[in-house]
């Protein structure tokens, strides 16, 4: 195509180069929208805006109505704790105004009867401040503003819808018309979202998590703008990132098919979509068999599963106090205490006896040792060697009669040096 394009002078005679770098114009243009399946209809310039355009008009319509409340508020601050719909309440306020209104105004077109019974109750006592006229007149401009807002707001969802469902319908069955737009607009234009492989559609959105995580050297993020889909939000904690992931990838083949491929049914979408419905089913289920592949094989990890019993209450299990039966017989009871009464009445006897037998034993060494006292006395004078026989035929019976003995040894080794 380049060759015919270069060399088109010499192929095609008696044209003006004017002509002929007109020619060549269109024909690249055309070309151009032939491989990129250009037509007027599929134009995303208008998604990126109207999704945009929706979002300024959310942050515009609360902050609107957060004055709305607190500007009435000081009028009738009950009004706000009974009607808690924002846009049903700026209604109200506009059709009554005063609040001394409410109590003669008919509000069963907006409100139920109980609530508008609450709201005449209220406004005899309330204990709001009074406002003049011109007050009023603002805050009931104010709430035009709302009514129109949201009125558009609505007008314009519908036409985003329209629009997806015209652009990018397998997209939309997928991730819904939100999340879609969010993710075209992000990217610059549906083009440009199907050039992104699935990994990079997962985390669009998040993308300072992603350089933060990956400066820290921490885990990175499992999803961006595709955390809002309703398959997402169906799941589980656990779940979110392995669904984030599926639904990524059949998001992308589905922005391929709907950016490059000629049809413009939803097929392949709602065909995407059942598949992943099933397998959330079987993660939310805990199945056996495994997600990907045949499902035919029994998983790896079943056996270590824990497979939990049905059990009975056992209400035995409440008290820590042991199990009486009712009907029980006083002379049991009488039985058991006297019992218990003749173990204490025994060991009472018992700590009497070793008492006694530990006084006798005290008493004992005490009648013996002036006894061997007087005897080693004797014995001195005649043998010196006599006490060394008879100490080793009486046993020590205290500590006392071991005294004796170094006295015994010190006058023998005495005795010697006297002879010399």
């Amino acid at each position: 195509m380049r060759g015919i394009r270069t060399q088109i002078d010499g192929l095609i005679t008696g044209l003006q180069p004017r002509e002929m770098a007109a020619m060549s114009l269109g024909l690249a243009h055309s070309l151009s929208r032939y491989k990129l399946k250009f037509s007027p209809d599929k134009v995303d310039t208008m998604i990126v805006q109207a999704i945009s355009l929706l979002d300024d008009l959310d942050k515009e319509l609360n902050n609107y109505i957060m004055r709305c409340r607190e500007w009435y508020g000081w009028h009738f601050p009950e009004l706000g704790k009974i009607i808690t719909d924002n846009l049903t309440f700026c209604r109200c306020v506009r059709q009554v105004g005063d609040r001394t209104n409410f109590a003669t105004f008919d509000l069963s077109e907006l409100l139920p009867e109980e609530i508008e019974a609450d709201v005449k109750a209220a406004a005899e006592i309330s204990m709001g401040t009074e406002v003049s006229e011109e007050d009023i007149s603002n805050i009931l401009h104010l709430c035009d503003q709302v009514i129109e807002i949201s009125e558009y707001r609505t007008q314009l969802y519908d036409y985003l819808k329209n629009r997806m469902m015209a652009i990018a319908p397998n997209l939309t069955v997928m991730v819904g018309e939100l999340v879609g737009a969010r993710l075209i607009a992000h990217a610059g234009s549906l083009l440009n979202l199907a050039k992104h492989p699935a990994s990079t559609v997962q985390i669009l959105g998040a993308e300072k998590a992603l350089f933060r995580a990956l400066k820290t050297r921490r885990d990175t993020p499992k999803y961006g703008l595709i955390y809002h889909a309703s398959l997402v939000g169906q799941s589980s904690a656990k779940n979110k990132g392995k669904i984030s992931r599926m639904l990524a990838s059949k998001s992308a083949l589905a922005i391929r098919y709907d950016a490059l491929g000629e049809d413009t049914n939803a097929e392949m979408g709602v065909e995407n979509r059942a598949k992943l419905e099933i397998r959330l089913r079987r993660l939310e289920e805990r199945g056996t068999k495994r997600i990907s592949g045949t499902g035919k094989a029994v998983a790896r990890a079943e056996k270590y599963l824990h497979k939990s019993e049905v059990r009975t209450y056992d209400p035995f299990g409440d008290s820590t106090l042991p199990f009486v039966p009712k009907k029980r017989k006083f002379e049991e009871v009488e039985v058991e205490e006297a019992e218990a009464e003749t173990p204490v009445k025994e060991k009472k006897a018992k700590r009497v006896k070793i008492e006694e037998v530990l006084v006798k034993e005290e008493e004992t060494p005490v009648e013996i040792e002036p006894k061997k006292k007087k005897k080693k006395r004797k014995s001195e004078t005649v043998a010196p060697e006599e006490p060394a026989e008879e100490e080793e035929e009486e046993p020590s019976t205290s500590f006392q009669v071991e005294t004796p003995k170094k006295k015994k040894k010190k006058k023998i080794k005495e005795e010697p040096l006297d002879d010399y």
